[in-house]
């Protein structure tokens, strides 16, 4: 199958990127830290740092790991927070001292958290001190030696902070006690980096920048090697897909997602630091309320979401007070958004939902529509430039145009491999370098891909297949359904048979009546009748709905 690069996409895109044009990832920090200086580089609920202000400060946490801690090169340093102020300083720091970060979702029990530090050997954690109580269960279990500790209110200055951190301790009760000895507190490591010189250190695109763990969502957690080559390619492929949409230093971001997921880091944190835009990070975007009167301050160009963060937002009537005049880029990631998800949100709005597409494996970028669709399209659009793919069926052969088959993707932004699990990269990466995705796809002639499901979801009833992806969509467009989730149980009859989660919009909505409406919709052996209710539904730390846990459930 040859690469396919269309004139779908805005005229001046080009197919091939430029991989030479930096060294590292901090290269790239650090030429816009010169280029933006005074303007705004993030806010967090009202405090903003400038792009010279994270630049100093990201160099004196570099400083205190390069000569106070003494950390070799490559040695690995967990970082374990939501989105603050403080994610940024630390994860350029610590780029720039040439170690590497290992992402670490704050939410984890303390088993998933013993697993991460244990596989990735890292030696020394920043944590924000609400998760200090996790942390300090595991500490004997594993190798970590540097424990840096940091709260809520050590970058809004000395009176602002101190009552924020009263609040959040005393009064909200949202710090758990806990007793780490010898733990240090991040506003010291600052002040130790900043009474010591830097030296600089000589970075190049083959180091490796991120151990960047999958979410687990198909077992136990795997940390993807992304170097600083892999993380700069997907900004400059992106970079190049956005350019006739957006003006560099002119954009307002808004950060939802968490920053240490692949989608946001690589497009919230570093992308739209690279071309100079303010970034709003929202601490807790699960805090609906609080997270749409932040969306009223600002005059907001950029909205990066998935669709089960659409449909909260548009179940609030508090959302439709938006001014949503200034938004001009609103894309979708993590999961498909539905047809009714994209069609609801382009009334309200205004904006339509440009989806993309992409994996931890892939830096995460791989397909995106084109900018300029005004419709929901219901495909991950064309790949992003340098990009290779193609649709395979289960013996590696190609697959004909309109059939489905696996999709296998190359370019510079795949991973080295699987940290210290040969074994497991072997099985999805080839010699030449493709990478197996796990998901099934449909490519129509014009070279537009379409996500069918992932393979390891797919329920075969009576020798069909189902693909959970077309029943959730059909049951989404339900008007009494909120949230669904479809996947596959045992059957003596039938092998496998459907089974519907759903939680309601409406609270008349019964099973007879779902059933009813499944059957003027799908063929027969499609419809489920196997149907719960739930107020809620497993979710990932970006908001996933996670059929695997429903599936053990």
């Amino acid at each position: 199958m040859e690469k396919i690069w269309l004139s779908s996409y805005e005229e001046g895109v080009q197919a091939e990127i430029d991989l030479t044009q930096y060294r590292s990832i901090v290269d790239v920090v650090q030429q816009s830290v010169e280029r933006f200086g005074n303007q705004t580089a993030f806010c967090n609920m009202g405090k903003e740092l400038s792009y010279r202000e994270i630049g100093k400060l990201a160099t004196d946490f570099a400083s205190f790991l390069q000569n106070v801690l003494q950390l070799p090169r490559g040695e690995r340093v967990a970082v374990m927070m939501p989105n603050v102020l403080q994610y940024p300083i630390v994860t350029f720091g610590i780029l720039q001292a040439g170690l590497v970060v290992v992402n670490t979702n704050p939410l984890y029990t303390p088993r998933e958290l013993e697993h991460q530090l244990n596989d990735s050997g890292a030696t020394t954690i920043v944590v924000l001190e609400n998760f200090a109580n996790t942390l300090e269960l595991v500490l004997p279990k594993t190798q970590i030696k540097h424990v840096i500790v940091t709260n809520l209110g050590d970058m809004f200055g000395a009176l602002k902070g101190t009552i924020m951190n009263f609040v959040v301790r005393k009064v909200k009760k949202m710090v758990p006690e806990y007793r780490i000895a010898q733990a240090i507190p991040f506003k010291q490591a600052l002040s130790q980096g900043a009474t010591h010189t830097f030296k600089p250190v000589e970075l190049t695109r083959d180091d490796l920048a991120f151990l960047q763990y999958t979410g687990g969502t198909t077992g136990v957690a795997k940390g993807a090697m992304l170097s600083h080559g892999n993380i700069c390619a997907n900004m400059l492929q992106a970079t190049e897909v956005i350019k006739h949409k957006l003006v560099d230093g002119k954009e307002v971001v808004i950060a939802a997602l968490p920053l240490y997921h692949i989608l946001a880091l690589t497009i919230n944190l570093l992308l739209f630091f690279k071309v100079g835009a303010k970034s709003i990070l929202i601490s807790n975007p699960r805090d609906l309320d609080s997270f749409i009167a932040e969306l009223k301050k600002y005059p907001v160009s950029v909205f990066i979401g998935l669709n089960t963060l659409f449909r909260g937002l548009m179940a609030k009537p508090e959302f439709k007070q938006v001014d949503f005049s200034t938004w001009k880029l609103v894309v979708g990631g993590g999961t498909a958004t539905q047809e009714s998800t994209a069609e609801q949100w382009a009334k309200l709005v205004g904006s339509p939902i440009v989806d993309a597409y992409g994996l931890t494996e892939a830096s995460p970028g791989v397909c995106v529509n084109p900018l300029n669709i005004t419709h929901y399209t219901g495909s991950i659009g064309l790949p992003i430039p340098s990009t290779d793919v193609q649709l395979r069926d289960g013996h590696g052969g190609l697959v004909p145009i309109g059939e489905a088959g696996e999709l296998w993707i190359r370019g510079p932004q795949v991973m080295r491999g699987y940290w210290n699990k040969p074994e497991e990269t072997a099985k999805v990466m080839d010699q030449d370098g493709w990478l197996e995705t796990g998901d099934i796809a449909i490519m129509n002639e014009k070279g537009w891909l379409k996500i069918v499901d992932r393979k390891k979801d797919l329920i075969i009833v009576s020798g069909f297949n189902v693909y959970p992806n077309e029943i959730e969509e059909v049951v989404a467009h339900h008007e009494k359904v909120q949230e669904v989730a479809c996947v596959g149980v045992k059957s003596d009859k039938t092998g496998e048979a459907l089974k519907l989660f759903v939680v309601k919009k409406d609270a008349s909505l019964t099973k007879d009546e779902l059933i009813e409406y499944c059957r003027t919709q799908l063929t027969g052996y499609k419809v489920p009748r196997d149907i719960e209710f739930r107020d809620e539904l497993p979710k990932s730390n970006v908001g996933k709905i996670l059929r695997r846990e429903l599936r053990e459930q």
